[in-house]
């Protein structure tokens, strides 16, 4: 094997390992970015709005057992129940820490 074969099989391989890397499992999206969903219906600030109660300041197993409730059907929502089941429990705990410390 010559040497531009050589190095262009390196090539080949190098160029190939950004596309490998870029296959890896999908991240959770970045907090702000996971909340601004939570704005609709819970004001800009997480404070509530008519009918939605405020998120800002909850306690993390407040917020993640009444995420729970909602996922289950156990509490009584016009869309929440249908919104909560869209959330895996990493991004309900990384909303939950979020609006915790959050005033």
């Amino acid at each position: 094997m010559s040497l531009v074969h050589i190095l262009a099989l390196v090539g080949v391989v190098g160029a190939a390992a950004p596309a490998v890397a870029q296959t890896a499992a999908p991240q959770p999206l970045p907090t702000p970015l996971i909340a601004q969903a939570c704005r609709g219906c819970h004001g800009q600030a997480g404070l509530g709005m008519e009918g939605t109660p405020a998120i800002v300041g909850m306690d993390p197993a407040t917020f993640q057992r009444l995420w729970g409730e909602f996922r289950a059907n156990q509490r009584p929502a016009t869309i929440m129940n249908r919104i909560a089941r869209g959330y895996s429990d990493q991004e309900v705990a990384t909303l939950a820490a979020y609006f915790a410390v959050r005033q």
